[in-house]
C-alpha cells in the first residue's frame, strides 16, 4: 500500500515546481537545521528563553527516541534503495527510513510552537511547515508515506510530553501561575 500512494504522490503532484521546491523545502528539516535555529533564536530573547528549551529538549527526544533507537531496531530501506530506478533529486539520505526524523522533528517543533503564548499565525506557519517538509520527503522518494505518518505522529507526542513535562517543572519553581497547560 506504502508503495502505491508513494507513486500517486508522486503521478498526481509531480512537477517541475515540485522538483524545484521540495529539495529546498526538505533541505530545511535536515538534522532539524530550520527547528534547531528556531530554539537557539528563542533562548536569546528572556521572554521566550524556556520555550526555546522546550524545543530543543523536544527536538534532542526525536532524535534519541526515533533515530538512535527506532530506525535502528525497525531498519526500514528507503524508497530508492528497493527500487533503485527511482531518480532522486537530492543527495541519497544515509540511514534508514521508518520513522521520518524529518517529520518527527517537525511536528514535534510545531507541537511545541503551538502551545507557545504567541499569535495563531505563527503557530499556522509551524504546521505549515512541518507539513511541507513532512510531505517533501515522499515526493523526493526517501521516506514512504507510513514514515512520515508514524513520525508525525511521535512528533506530537514528544512535543506533547516535553511541553507538559518542562510546564510542571515550571510550577514547582514558579509556582501554579508557571504551569499553564498547552
Amino acid at each position: 500500500m506504502d508503495n502505491v500512494i508513494l507513486l500517486w504522490i508522486h503521478t498526481v503532484f509531480g512537477s517541475a515546481a515540485g522538483d524545484a521546491a521540495f529539495p529546498v523545502i526538505t533541505a530545511l528539516g535536515n538534522a532539524g537545521a530550520v527547528w534547531i535555529a528556531l530554539g537557539v533564536a528563542l533562548l536569546i530573547s528572556p521572554k521566550y528563553r524556556f520555550w526555546g528549551m522546550v524545543l530543543l529538549a523536544s527536538l534532542a527526544v526525536v532524535f534519541v527516541l526515533n533515530e538512535l533507537l527506532l530506525k535502528s531496531l525497525i531498519a526500514r530501506e528507503r524508497p530508492f534503495v528497493t527500487d533503485p530506478t527511482i531518480q532522486l533529486l537530492i543527495t541519497a539520505p544515509s540511514g534508514y527510513s521508518f520513522p521520518s526524523g524529518h517529520a518527527g522533528s517537525s511536528f514535534a517543533a510545531a507541537t511545541v510552537i503551538a502551545c507557545m503564548p504567541i499569535r495563531k499565525r505563527w503557530k499556522a506557519a509551524a504546521w505549515l511547515l512541518a507539513v511541507l517538509i513532512a510531505i517533501s520527503r515522499t515526493y523526493l522518494f526517501v521516506h514512504y508515506p507510513s514514515d512520515i505518518l508514524v513520525g508525525a505522529l511521535l512528533g506530537v507526542l514528544y512535543g506533547l510530553v516535553v511541553v507538559k513535562v518542562a510546564l510542571r517543572v515550571r510550577a514547582k519553581r514558579e509556582g501554579p501561575s508557571g504551569g499553564e497547560a498547552c
